[in-house]
């Protein structure tokens, strides 16, 4: 049950993620005793080392299960996020939520650490070039059904706060704790312009005795492209997203398990809150549907849209608006760079090319993607 879109092909070249060995035999022996018949461990082997959280398939003598230790322990919201999937579960819709302790309780806290049990889920992650017509449209359809069931489930939450743009996939480009920019409001070219010059300048300067390379020459070309689009299209920029709601708030293929041709758990609840919902929907399929040319599949798109339309009771106006601002945040979008060259990781590195392709393509082809979206 990997849980990040960027994986761990390069462990060592974040600079703040060393070699995971997992959590100890003595905390792994203290933890299950918080469960009745969860058994005793038998191995605990790392899986993925994301943003939020790192996991681990814990084997016990009950059998297997997935072992989250979440990174930035806030108690309050894990037990949050396990509430609302209980809720979800109950609606019926895939989903994985935790085990209960013999207290009642979803979260342990050892050693300062926060770790959370759920059952091991077989399946694995498709994206959009194994899919076929009809599973995309499923796709939709559960898109749309999730945020209808978010309406009902947290209809009584209150989030913390507006959420900001989260680094990497599912959101804009300023780290986890967000750029400070309410999640409703579009990027300022002006910030864009200063940011790109900055990265031109760590390019161009390389790091330390490491010889140019070719992904270096690609990112200064895409960096000075990018810089000569945004200035013909700065007038383009969005007003404040609307309709906003709950959702999931990183929906991509490998936080979907797949078992055979059905989706069997929507896993890594971890960004859950208030956002412009229908933006989750465009985001989603661009991740899904982005093929390796740096172009959509705009056919897989059209079924997916109309189903996550009918399933939402978004209309196609909202779904426009939407994809006009998500492709205005991937104009304004660099993360993939920043994590490179602000901090030395490269685990990013493998989807750039396609992902800095695409907001090329995608300007030339911007009426035909929003009718994707929108017919």
């Amino acid at each position: 049950m990997p849980r990040s879109l960027v994986t761990d092909a390069q462990p060592d070249t974040g600079p703040d993620i060393g070699p995971d060995t997992g959590p100890g035999t003595g905390t792994l022996h203290t933890l299950l005793r918080r469960y009745d018949r969860a058994g005793e461990p038998v191995s605990c082997i790392p899986l993925t080392q994301g943003l939020l959280n790192r996991g681990y398939r814990l084997t016990t003598t009950r059998g297997d299960f997935f072992l989250k230790h979440h990174l930035d322990g806030d108690q309050a919201a894990i037990a949050r996020q396990h509430s609302v999937t209980l809720r979800l579960a109950a609606l019926g819709l895939p989903v994985a939520p935790p085990v209960a302790r013999t207290d009642g309780t979803t979260v342990t806290v050892l050693g300062g650490r926060c770790y959370a049990l759920h059952p091991w889920v077989d399946g694995r992650h498709r994206d959009g070039g194994e899919l076929t017509l009809v599973q995309s449209r499923k796709l939709g359809a559960l898109l749309g059904h999730v945020h209808t069931c978010l309406a009902k489930v947290c209809r009584e939450e209150t989030p913390d706060g507006p959420l900001t743009p989260a680094e990497g996939p599912e959101g804009a480009s300023e780290g986890p704790g967000g750029s400070g920019r309410p999640a409703d409001a579009s990027a300022d070219p002006q910030d864009t312009y200063a940011l790109i010059e900055e990265l031109l300048g760590l390019v161009r300067r390389g790091r330390g005795s490491r010889p140019r390379d070719s992904f270096d020459e690609l990112a200064e070309h895409r960096l000075i492209e990018r810089r000569a689009l945004l200035e013909r299209h700065a007038h383009r920029r969005p007003a404040d997203g609307t309709a906003p709601g709950w959702v999931h708030g990183d929906f991509h293929p490998l936080n979907l398990l797949y078992r055979g041709g059905e989706p069997a758990a929507i896993v890594d609840w971890d960004r859950l809150g208030v956002q412009p919902r229908a933006e989750e929907a465009v985001r989603a399929a661009v991740i899904f549907f982005l093929r390796p040319d740096g172009t959509l599949d705009l056919a897989k798109i059209r079924p997916y849209a109309r189903a996550y339309r009918r399933a939402s009771g978004a209309d196609p106006a909202e779904l426009g608006a939407a994809v006009h601002r998500v492709w205005w945040e991937r104009m304004n979008d660099f993360w993939m760079l920043r994590w490179r060259y602000q901090r030395g990781d490269h685990r990013a590195d493998p989807g750039f090319p396609a992902s800095a392709a695409l907001t090329v393509w995608w300007t030339r082809s911007y009426e035909a993607v929003r009718d994707a979206f929108t017919d």
